[in-house]
C-alpha cells in the first residue's frame, strides 16, 4: 500500500482531533454510571442494567484489533472517519432508545466505533512522529484518557440532572463532528493501495467467537450463573475453541489480524503480559476503592468518579510527565519497570487499610497507585510501536488496548469472586447478632437490613443504612439505650472490619499481579528509538513499497 502525506501536515491539529475522539470514546465507558438510576427508573430494566456496560466493553474489545489491522491496510484516516461516524450514529440511536434492549444494542454499536477510535488515536502519532518524538504525545494521550475517566461519571450526572440522560449521548454529535472535521482537514490523505488487500474475514469472525464468549464467562461467572454451570462452562469451551481456531487460521492468513508470530518478538510478549497484569490492577482500584471509600472511610462523594479523583489526577500527571521523560531521554524500559513497581507498591498500601484509615491516608494510597498506572500508559505503546515496522503499527497498537481490557475483565471476575468468598467467611458468625433481630422487629425501612448477606453489606454501610440502624437506639426505653447503642456500634464495626478485610484481600492479590508484571518488565528490551521522520518512511513522507516486522532484538 502506498500513502502520500502533505509536505507539511498540521500535526497539532491532527492530534487535537485525535484527542477529541479519544476523549469521547473513553468518557462513554463511564458516563452512563450516574445516569443509570434514571434510565432504569424510566425503562423498568434493572435486570438488564449490567448490559449497558458489558455491551460497550465487549464490542470495543473485539473491534479494536480488527480496526487496527484495517487501518494498516487502508490507512488511519479512512478508518478513523468511519469509526467516528459509527460512534456518532450509535450515540444518536442510544439517545432515542425506548427500552433497555434497544439501549443495549446501540451501546454495543457505540462500542464498535469506540474501540476503533481508541486504537487509531493511539496509532496516529506513529504516522506523524518518530519513536524518539512520540513520547510526549503518548503521554498526553494517556492524560486525556485519565481525564475522561474522571469526567465520565461527574459529567454524566450533571447532564442528567440539568437536561436528560439522553443528552449524555446527544452531546457526542457536535463534539464528534468537530473531531471529524479536524481529521478531514489536516490528516494526510491515503492513496489507493498498490495491491488489493487480503482481508482476513475468517480471522475477524474467529476472534469474535473466541473473545466474546470468554469475556462473557468472566463477566457472568459467579454472578449471573455459578462457575460450574453449563452456561459458564459452555461459554469457556466456546471461547477456547474459537481462539484455538483463530491461532490456526492466523498462522496461515496472508494479512492476519493478529499474527501468532508477533509473540516471538520479545517486546511484544513482555507488553502482552505486563499490560494484562496492569489492567487487572487498574480495574481492581477503579472498582473497589469507591466501595471502600464511601462504605467504610465515610467519603461524602456523590459518585464513585469523585472518590477516584486523586488516583486519576496522579495517573494524568504521571502519564504526561513520563511521555516528556521518554522524549528527552529516549529510554522507556526503566520507566516501565518503575511504573509497575510503583503500581505494586500502591496496591500493597491499599491492602493494609483498616476501617480507621484517614481520608488523607486513603488519598495518598490512591495517588501512588494512579502514578504507577500513569507511568505505564505511554511506555508499552512506545516500546511495541518502536519494535515493529510501520506496516504493523495499527495491529500492535490495538493489541495493547486488547490485553489491557482482557486483564481488566479477568481481574473484575477473579477479584469480585475473591471478595465475595472472603466476605462470606467474615459474615458467617454474625447471623444471630441481636441488632439484626431488632431490625426485623422494627419493621418498615429497618427490616430491609435484617437479613445479613454479601449483597446487603454495601446497603448496611451506606450513609442511609447506618442512619437507619443507629435509629434503633431512639426506639428503645432510655434505660436500655446505652446497651443498644453499644451493640449497634459493635455490629457496624464488625461489618466494617469484615468488609475491609475482604477488600484488603483483593488489593493484595492485585499487588501480586502487578509485582509479577514488574518482574516481567525486567525482560523488556531497550531498543534504540528511531529518530528523524516517521518510522519506516523516506524523507518525502511516502511509505516504502514493502515493510516487514523488525526481528526480535535483545
Amino acid at each position: 500500500m502506498a500513502e502520500h502525506a502533505p509536505a507539511a501536515p498540521n500535526k497539532p491539529l491532527i492530534m487535537a482531533g485525535a484527542m477529541t475522539a479519544l476523549f469521547l470514546a473513553a468518557i462513554d465507558q463511564t458516563i452512563v454510571a450516574t445516569a443509570l438510576p434514571h434510565i432504569v427508573a424510566e425503562f423498568q430494566g434493572l435486570s438488564h442494567l449490567s448490559w449497558v456496560f458489558t455491551a460497550y466493553m465487549l464490542a470495543a474489545t473485539v473491534s479494536g484489533p480488527i480496526a487496527g489491522k484495517m487501518s494498516d491496510l487502508f490507512g488511519r484516516r479512512i478508518v478513523f472517519i468511519v469509526a467516528a461516524v459509527v460512534f456518532i450514529a450509535a450515540s444518536i440511536l442510544a439517545g432515542t432508545a425506548q427500552d433497555m434492549t434497544q439501549l443495549t444494542l446501540y451501546r454495543g454499536l457505540q462500542g464498535i466505533g469506540a474501540g476503533a477510535l481508541m486504537v487509531n488515536t493511539f496509532a496516529i502519532p506513529g504516522d506523524l512522529f518518530s519513536p524518539a518524538e512520540r513520547g510526549r504525545w503518548m503521554g498526553l494521550l494517556g492524560a486525556v484518557y485519565g481525564i475522561a475517566s474522571v469526567a465520565g461519571p461527574l459529567l454524566g450526572g450533571w447532564i442528567t440532572d440539568q437536561f436528560s440522560w439522553r443528552w449524555i449521548f446527544y452531546v457526542n454529535v457536535p463534539v464528534g463532528a468537530v473531531a471529524i472535521g479536524m481529521i478531514l482537514y489536516a490528516f494526510p490523505r491515503s492513496l489507493a493501495p498498490t495491491r488489493k488487500p487480503a482481508i482476513d474475514y475468517a480471522g475477524a469472525v474467529l476472534l469474535t467467537v473466541g473473545l466474546v464468549p470468554l469475556l462473557l464467562a468472566f463477566v457472568w461467572g459467579g454472578v449471573e450463573y455459578p462457575w460450574a454451570s453449563a452456561q459458564i462452562l459452555g461459554l469457556l469451551a466456546t471461547g477456547v475453541v474459537g481462539l484455538a481456531l483463530f491461532v490456526f487460521v492466523e498462522s496461515r492468513a496472508a494479512e492476519p489480524i493478529l499474527a501468532p508470530s508477533l509473540f516471538t518478538n520479545r517486546t511484544f510478549a513482555v507488553m502482552a503480559v505486563a499490560t494484562l497484569l496492569s489492567g487487572m490492577g487498574m480495574f481492581a482500584a477503579i472498582l473497589f476503592i469507591p466501595v471502600f471509600g464511601q462504605g467504610v472511610a465515610g467519603f461524602s462523594a456523590t459518585s464513585s468518579g469523585l472518590v477516584l479523583t486523586p488516583m486519576m489526577l496522579g495517573m494524568v500527571a504521571a502519564a504526561a510527565l513520563t511521555g516528556q521523560g521518554i522524549a528527552r531521554t529516549h529510554q522507556y524500559r526503566i520507566f516501565g519497570i518503575v511504573g509497575m513497581a510503583v503500581l505494586a507498591a500502591g496496591l500493597y498500601l491499599l491492602s493494609t487499610m483498616t476501617p480507621e484509615v484517614s481520608h488523607s491516608g486513603l488519598i495518598g494510597r490512591m495517588v501512588i497507585t494512579g502514578v504507577g498506572l500513569g507511568v505505564t500508559f505511554p511506555v508499552f505503546l512506545i516500546a511495541v510501536q518502536n519494535a515493529f515496522d510501520h506496516s504493523k503499527l495499527g495491529t500492535v497498537t490495538a493489541s495493547v488496548q486488547m490485553f489491557r481490557t482482557i486483564g481488566g475483565t479477568l481481574g473484575t471476575a477473579l477479584f469480585g469472586g475473591m471478595m465475595n468468598h472472603s466476605l462470606t467467611n467474615s459474615l458467617s458468625g454474625m447471623g444471630n447478632d441481636p441488632v439484626l433481630q431488632q431490625l426485623a422487629r422494627a419493621g418498615g425501612q429497618a427490616a430491609q437490613f435484617a437479613t445479613l448477606s454479601v449483597n446487603a453489606v454495601q446497603n448496611i454501610l451506606s450513609v442511609n443504612g447506618q442512619a437507619v440502624i443507629r435509629g434503633l437506639v431512639t426506639r428503645v426505653p432510655e434505660a436500655q439505650r446505652a446497651e443498644v447503642a453499644a451493640q449497634v456500634e459493635h455490629f457496624l464495626g464488625a461489618i466494617k472490619a469484615g468488609f475491609t478485610a475482604a477488600v484488603d484481600d483483593v488489593f493484595f492479590a492485585a499487588m501480586i499481579a502487578a509485582a509479577v508484571g514488574a518482574v516481567a518488565t525486567l525482560a523488556l528490551p531497550q531498543l534504540a528509538l528511531r529518530a528523524g521522520n516517521a518510522p519506516g518512511r523516506p524523507a518525502d513522507g511516502t511509505a516504502p513499497a514493502a515493510a516487514t516486522a523488525a526481528p526480535p532484538r535483545a
